[in-house]
C-alpha cells in the first residue's frame, strides 16, 4: 500500500471514528441484582428456541409489569413498585395463575374490550388465553372464548382486528411438529390461523399450509394500503424443500393467500429469528429487520408499482451484526429478539439485537453479546452497547425496550437462557448515580371506543419541524415477547411537537399539539390530548 492510499485510509477511519463518537450514547446501569428479579428460561432442546418476555401494565398504575417465559421451570409475573426516576424495583406475584410451566412467550392485548389487558401464553402443548380481570389477576378465557390451546409446539404469536370485528384474529406460529416420523428435520408444522365467529369465539382454525418453522409473526401494512398482511420469519434450521421467509394475504372474510413471485415476493432462506419493523426511510411504510445466525437482514420496500419486491438494505445501513463487535470471536452471531426505538431521544431510531448461541453449536460464537445500535441522521447505525455500559455475554433469547420508571427514557430488559434475566436502567448522559436528560421525548397512548380500543393496526405520525415519525401500532414481532405501554418518540432538542393517528378504518385525526416530556393520551372522540404526570397521580388514565 503506498503513501497516499495509507493517509486516506487513516482519515477514513479518524472520520468514522469521530462521528462515532459524536453520538450520544446513553449511560445504562445494570440493576438485575436489586431489581427483586431472579428467574431463568430453562430447559432440554425444546426450549433452545422461545424465551420471551411481555411488558404491560396489569394494575391500572401506568407502570409496566414484566411476565417472563420460563421454559421448563415456571413462569413468573413481577409486578412494578419502581418510583418515578428512581432504580428499578420488582416483586414476584405469588399464587398467580400464570405461573406456568412449558411457557415459550406472551403477548398481552386487550382481546374482549374491556380496558384491562388480556394475556396470550405460547407453550410447548396448550396455548392459553388469559382473561385480565383487574389487579393483575387473570382467568383462563379458553373455554369461555370457544379456544382450543392445541397441543403444538407454539413459538411466536401476532393479532390484528379485521374490519368491524369484535374481537382480532388471532395467528400462533408452531415450530417442528414432533409427532411426524422424522422429526424434527423436514417436520414443520403450520401456522394457526384464528378468525373470531359471529359470537366471538375462536371455534375455526385455518392452518397457513406450508409451514416453515416459524419464530416470529407480524400482522403489518407494508404498503400502507389498509389491509394488513402476515409476515413471518422461519427456522431454515429444520424446513426442507421450498422452505422460506413469508408473507400471506390477510383478505377480509376470505382464507390468507401467500405472496408469489409473480407478485413480486423473492425467495429468501435465513435462520428467521424475530422481526422488527420501523419506518427507517421517512416514507411513512414500514421496513422490516429479520434477526438470523449470521445473515441478519434489513427489509425495505423496493417497489413503486404496489408489488411485494423488498431489498436488503442491512449492510448498507451497518446493522448486518453478523459477527460479534467485541473480543477475538471470529465466529458469526446468533440473533434473537429485535426491537427499534429511541434510547438516547435524538429522534433517530435506534435498534437493539438480543443474542446467544442456541446452546453449544461449534460454528457459532459462543461469547456472542447483545447489540446496541444508535441511529443516525444519515440512516446509517453506530454499535454502542459496550460504551453504554451494558455489554452481556450470556445466551440471550427475548427482550424488551421499555420505560420502566416513567422517566422518559427507555430501560432494557433481557432474557437469558440457563442464566439470569438482565435488567438495565436508563440514566440518560447521566452517571451511576444519577440519570440526566438527553433529548427531548413524548410518551403516546392512543385510545378508541367499541372493538379493537387500543387500535392496532393505526399509524401514529410525529412531527417536529419539517420531519416526521411514522410508528405501525402492531401485536406481534420480536422474539416469542412484546410490550402494551405507552408509545415512545424521541424528539431531540424540539420542545414542542405536533401528532396525529391515522385509525385502523383509515380515518385521520387533526394534528394535536404537544409539549416534550409528557405522558399524553389521543383519543379518537377528541380534538385535544389528555395529559398524565406521574408524580401527580398514580392512577391518572385508564387502559
Amino acid at each position: 500500500m503506498n503513501r497516499l492510499k495509507k493517509l486516506l485510509l487513516m482519515s477514513a477511519l479518524l472520520t468514522v471514528t469521530s462521528y462515532a463518537l459524536a453520538i450520544e450514547s446513553p449511560q445504562m446501569r445494570e440493576e438485575t441484582a436489586t431489581s427483586g428479579i431472579s428467574h431463568q428460561y430453562t430447559g432440554g432442546w425444546e426450549y433452545f428456541v422461545g424465551g420471551g418476555v411481555a411488558a404491560f401494565d396489569c394494575n391500572d398504575d401506568q407502570y409496566p409489569e414484566l411476565y417472563f417465559a420460563g421454559g421448563a421451570s415456571s413462569a413468573a409475573l413481577y409486578i412494578n413498585q419502581s418510583a418515578l426516576g428512581q432504580p428499578l424495583k420488582f416483586s414476584k406475584k405469588s399464587n398467580s395463575n400464570l405461573a406456568l410451566d412449558a411457557v415459550t412467550g406472551a403477548y398481552p392485548l386487550d382481546i374482549d374490550n374491556d380496558g384491562i389487558l388480556d394475556l396470550v401464553v405460547l407453550r410447548l402443548g396448550e396455548n392459553m388465553l388469559f382473561k385480565g380481570t383487574g389487579n393483575c389477576q387473570f382467568e383462563n378465557a379458553n373455554k369461555e372464548w370457544g379456544f382450543d390451546g392445541g397441543n403444538a409446539w407454539t413459538t411466536a404469536f401476532a393479532a390484528t382486528w379485521e374490519g368491524k370485528s369484535t374481537k382480532p384474529s388471532l395467528a400462533f406460529g408452531n415450530y417442528v411438529d414432533r409427532s411426524q416420523a422424522g422429526s424434527p428435520f423436514g417436520t414443520c408444522h403450520d401456522t394457526d390461523f384464528y378468525r373470531p365467529n359471529e359470537r366471538g369465539q375462536y371455534s375455526q382454525n385455518t392452518p397457513l399450509t406450508p409451514g416453515y418453522c416459524a419464530l416470529s409473526l407480524l400482522f403489518t401494512d407494508w404498503n400502507r394500503s389498509g389491509q394488513p398482511s402476515l409476515k413471518i420469519a422461519n427456522d431454515r434450521q429444520y424446513y426442507r424443500g421450498e422452505g422460506q421467509e413469508q408473507l400471506w394475504k390477510i383478505p377480509q372474510g376470505k382464507p390468507p393467500v401467500r405472496y408469489t413471485v409473480e407478485e413480486g415476493w423473492h425467495r429468501q432462506r435465513i435462520w428467521g429469528m424475530g422481526i422488527a419493523a420501523a419506518d427507517l426511510t421517512g416514507d411513512g411504510k414500514p421496513d422490516y429487520y429479520i434477526t438470523s445466525m449470521a445473515d441478519n437482514k434489513l427489509s425495505t420496500l423496493a417497489s413503486q408499482d404496489g408489488s411485494a419486491r423488498f431489498k436488503d438494505i442491512a449492510r448498507v445501513s451497518g446493522v448486518t451484526a453478523h459477527r460479534p463487535f467485541t473480543g477475538n470471536a471470529v465466529l458469526p452471531s446468533t440473533g434473537w429478539h429485535a426491537q427499534f426505538d429511541d434510547v438516547n431521544n435524538d429522534s433517530f431510531i435506534d435498534l437493539y439485537v438480543v443474542k446467544g448461541n442456541v446452546e453449544a453449536m461449534s460454528d457459532f460464537a459462543t461469547l456472542d453479546p447483545n447489540n446496541l445500535f444508535l441511529g443516525t441522521p444519515e440512516g446509517k447505525f453506530i454499535e454502542s452497547a459496550e460504551r453504554s455500559d451494558m455489554l452481556s455475554f450470556h445466551r440471550g433469547r427475548g427482550g424488551s425496550l421499555v420505560d420502566l420508571n416513567l422517566d422518559g427514557l427507555l430501560d432494557v430488559v433481557v432474557v437469558n437462557r440457563k442464566q439470569d434475566s438482565q435488567i438495565w436502567r436508563n440514566l440518560g448522559a447521566g452517571s451511576a448515580d444519577k440519570s440526566a436528560a438527553m433529548g427531548n421525548w413524548l410518551a403516546l397512548k392512543i385510545v378508541q371506543s367499541g372493538s379493537n380500543r387500543n387500535a392496532i393496526g393505526a399509524f401514529i405520525e410525529v412531527r417536529v419541524a419539517d420531519r416526521t415519525q411514522s410508528r405501525e401500532v402492531t401485536v406481534g414481532g420480536g422474539h416469542a415477547g412484546d410490550k402494551a405501554h405507552w408509545h415512545h418518540f424521541g424528539i431531540g432538542v424540539a420542545e414542542r411537537a405536533v401528532a396525529r393517528v391515522q385509525w385502523p378504518d383509515g380515518e385521520w385525526s387533526p394534528w394535536i399539539r404537544l409539549f416534550a416530556n409528557q405522558h399524553a393520551r389521543i383519543s379518537r372522540d377528541k380534538s385535544t390530548a389528555d395529559t398524565w404526570l406521574p408524580f401527580a397521580s398514580a392512577k391518572g388514565l385508564t387502559q
